[in-house]
């Protein structure tokens, strides 16, 4: 079993030195709250009733996202190993191409060739971590299509916020596209994001 991690934001890397972008983060920040909305949208449904589930993803490890995960995307396992070489192929064609770079100095080749390979297995972390994200994101959407959703409503935190703008994002670009709405209302005192699904064919 892959040991499955928060690895950081995206590294930035270069002949200066590795430095990293807080405005794109680890992916595996918001895999606990991606995989308790398939949880509690993934289930049979009567016309006309609402649903409504206590969602805790701030209580799920590591383990047990693996075992969510594996529910949701097929070949889990075989997936990670595929990112683990194409990440690991990716870096060597970037060393290949540094090399051939003539605008760089050697010391600086050098420099930016060893910077990828001390940050190799952070690389390879965070794609795979962006994968799966990916994955159990197009699975939501699945659910979303298959069973006629008429709307979400989340509490308004960051992380199911952004989930939710990302889930748009998918339902756009698919063959048949969805259009939804995404807004933010106070109910009851608390502030909330709903989706709405416009458009579902």
């Amino acid at each position: 079993m892959k040991h499955l991690e928060y690895i950081g934001p995206k590294p930035l890397i270069s002949e200066k030195g590795i430095d990293f972008d807080k405005n794109h983060d680890d992916k595996f920040n918001y895999l606990p709250v991606l995989l308790e909305l398939i949880h509690a949208l993934d289930h049979e449904y009567i016309e006309g009733k609402q649903y409504t589930f206590d969602a805790h993803p701030e209580n799920m490890s590591s383990h047990e996202i693996y075992i969510a995960l594996q529910k949701q995307c097929p070949d889990l396992d075989k997936m990670i190993e595929d990112i683990e070489e194409k990440t690991a192929q990716e870096i060597e064609e970037r060393i290949e191409r540094i090399d051939q770079n003539d605008h760089l100095e050697l010391d600086e080749k050098t420099a930016y060739a060893n910077n990828l390979k001390i940050m190799k297995e952070y690389l390879t972390n965070f794609s795979i971590n962006e994968a799966l994200f990916n994955c159990a994101l197009k699975r939501l959407a699945e659910v979303v299509t298959k069973d006629h959703l008429d709307y979400i409503v989340v509490p308004m935190f960051q992380k199911f916020a952004y989930v939710l703008h990302q889930l748009q994002k998918i339902l756009e670009d698919q063959k048949h596209p969805i259009d939804t709405q995404l807004d933010i209302l106070e109910e009851n005192g608390q502030m909330i994001a709903k989706l709405k699904v416009i458009t579902l064919v």
